[in-house]
């Protein structure tokens, strides 16, 4: 997971992220340097890597998610958005947040108004995801974040982003 090639890192995430004796909670901890990793392969490959343990274990890895939406670093905070999508474009959709995308608003609501733009435009493509089935809820959601934000440029930014196909 430390080696210097960047391909031996993606490696290692992957390995991490199909131990099936480790539950979610741990794959998720055990990929957090991988997914700050300052290479953007080796990042993406760590939240793909975990994502079926997500999507088996939603509520457990929501709860486990909570504390990187609040990180500062932006490259945790922007694997939070990822791992999370409900219709990623590389991966499997994740019905539940289809369906219900309500059920991750705890990990979305720290994000409204990042200072990254690299999370920002996560969070928004996030929103997009879930424009597909719940249009009405991220309107909502929209509507709510233009009045709670502190940076009115940085989350108009995700609102954009977010309702592009409404």
């Amino acid at each position: 997971a430390s080696h210097h090639s960047d391909v031996v890192r993606c490696w290692a995430a992957i390995w991490m992220g199909s131990r099936p004796e480790l539950n979610v909670r741990k794959k998720i901890k055990y990929s957090r340097d991988a997914a700050n990793d300052a290479n953007f392969g080796v990042r993406e490959i760590a939240w793909m890597a975990v994502r079926q343990a997500i999507i088996d274990e939603l509520d457990d890895a929501i709860g486990q998610l909570m504390a990187w939406s609040k990180n500062s670093h932006d490259n945790l905070r922007r694997f939070v958005s990822e791992a999370t999508r409900p219709c990623g474009v590389w991966c499997a959709h994740i019905k539940v947040l289809k369906a219900d995308p309500e059920r991750a608003i705890g990990l979305l609501d720290p994000l409204k108004d990042d200072g990254s733009k690299y999370v920002r435009d996560s969070v928004g493509n996030w929103l997009n995801d879930a424009g597909k089935t719940q249009p009405e809820w991220v309107q909502e959601v929209c509507q709510r974040w233009k009045f709670e934000t502190k940076d009115q440029n940085a989350t108009e930014m995700i609102l954009k982003r977010a309702q592009r196909n409404l």
